[in-house]
């Protein structure tokens, strides 16, 4: 389930999400996914993440990036979610993969850059995201109203087995 404890995620990984969300270095283009890599502030060696970001089908302006990552001790992997201010938080973020709903998770906090939905992935996850063509991540302004957010999955399986 897609739906899982989040605070544990928030104490496995370093990287702060204000930074990963839009810097670090380019180390190589999987189709439509780059793998991104910082040295953190205090941190001893290089951080990467699999990234890719994208607007909103109906509003060019609003933004939405997926950051995936394996924590230092190379014992989870996560998927970090950094969706736009103004969403809104008790609804959580949707994920679909091609037609099929995989769930909600909460959003865990909220910098100036946006707010931040945070899971532990699975196996069966990350098998739906290599074997998927699109995911489609879904935020709310209200409870009626869904702003989805489309994405390729095209490269993903590429770039996760090359992730350090």
């Amino acid at each position: 389930m897609w739906l899982l404890p989040l605070a544990l995620g928030l104490a496995l990984f370093a990287l702060p999400a204000e930074r990963a969300a839009a810097q670090g270095a380019v180390k190589s283009v999987h189709k439509d996914w780059q793998i991104r890599c910082d040295t953190p502030p205090g941190a001893k060696a290089e951080q990467c993440a699999l990234i890719q970001s994208v607007t909103a089908e109906d509003r060019a302006n609003v933004g939405l990036t997926v950051i995936v990552l394996k924590t230092a001790d190379a014992k989870s992997r996560l998927m970090r979610v950094v969706a736009p201010l103004g969403v809104l938080l008790p609804s959580g973020l949707g994920l679909k993969i091609d037609a099929t709903d995989v769930g909600r998770a909460g959003f865990v906090r909220c910098l100036p850059n946006g707010c931040i939905a945070e899971v532990i992935m699975d196996d069966e996850l990350i098998k739906k995201l290599r074997t998927g063509k699109a995911a489609t991540f879904i935020i709310f302004q209200t409870p009626e109203e869904g702003i989805g957010f489309p994405m390729s999955l095209a490269g993903f399986d590429e770039g996760y087995d090359k992730l350090p």
